[in-house]
């Protein structure tokens, strides 16, 4: 597949072009050197579909998750209130991320704001665009493969989205494999709650190790994630029990793009 450009909407407007949907990247998409691997993934997919899309680009700012969740709700309604003021100037309507903690916050708290758009968590899009026959998947890529699912916490308890990343994972051909702590009995990985940027607090396990001795129990080569925070976390289990060899973690997004059929 050749190389393309992804627009800003600034570049869309001056070019008398409207997008679809927005892509928003997040802070770990653009500035987390294994989370812009999804990044890349998912504007591959959009590009493929055929979807007019759009980022911001450095107009775009930290949603302010990690400001409320550490409890600072000035900052988080400072900077809520920055991005609104960006995202209703260029009158957006759709927004589509690969982050369920972007996704939560400009879902559930940014209308409280003044900032209503319909919202979607990439794995429901991508499932969609499978379903409805815009992207394909190529025969014999994830064939046989064990994959497990690591429900993020954001994605899963907090919005309910549990079958769209599992759906795919058949699409895919693979053997999806559930660990004993899956859906609403999942297990955190430890980042959320602005978790991720604290050090450890005192215990006998860390949380990410934990879960990833779920992961290992079921024996499958691949730990699907859809949330780069729960992807930091369990590759450094993997790092922890050195499993590098043998378990992978990548986001669904990922997997779809190495599948599917140019």
């Amino acid at each position: 597949m050749s190389e393309f450009k992804v627009k800003t909407l600034a570049e869309m407007l001056a070019s008398g072009e409207e997008a679809e949907i927005l892509f928003w990247v997040g802070c770990a998409g653009s500035f987390d050197e294994r989370a812009q691997k999804i990044t890349k993934a998912v504007a591959k997919i959009l590009h493929h579909a055929g979807m007019k899309f759009a980022i911001l680009g450095t107009e775009e700012s930290c949603t302010g998750d990690p400001a409320k969740r550490a409890g600072n709700e000035f900052l988080f309604q400072m900077m809520a209130m920055q991005n609104i003021s960006v995202l209703n100037a260029y009158n957006v309507k759709k927004i589509v991320t690969a982050c369920p903690h972007c996704f939560n916050t400009l879902k559930n708290e940014y209308d409280k704001l003044g900032g209503v758009y319909e919202v979607v968590h990439h794995t429901t899009l991508i499932n969609q665009l499978l379903d409805e026959g815009k992207i394909k998947i190529a025969g014999g890529v994830f064939k046989g493969k064990r994959i497990t699912y690591h429900d993020s916490c954001y994605l899963g308890r907090a919005n309910n989205i549990y079958e769209a990343p599992r759906n795919i994972i058949v699409k895919l051909d693979a053997e999806l494999v559930e660990m004993t702590r899956a859906k609403a009995n999942g297990l955190c990985c430890g980042a959320g709650g602005a978790q991720m940027f604290k050090e450890a607090e005192k215990g006998d396990k860390e949380v990410n190790v934990e879960r990833i001795d779920d992961a290992i129990k079921t024996e499958s080569t691949i730990v699907a994630s859809a949330c780069p925070f729960c992807m930091t976390m369990l590759r450094d289990g993997v790092k922890h029990h050195n499993k590098e060899q043998d378990i992978e973690v990548k986001d669904i997004a990922e997997l779809v793009a190495n599948a599917m059929d140019l």
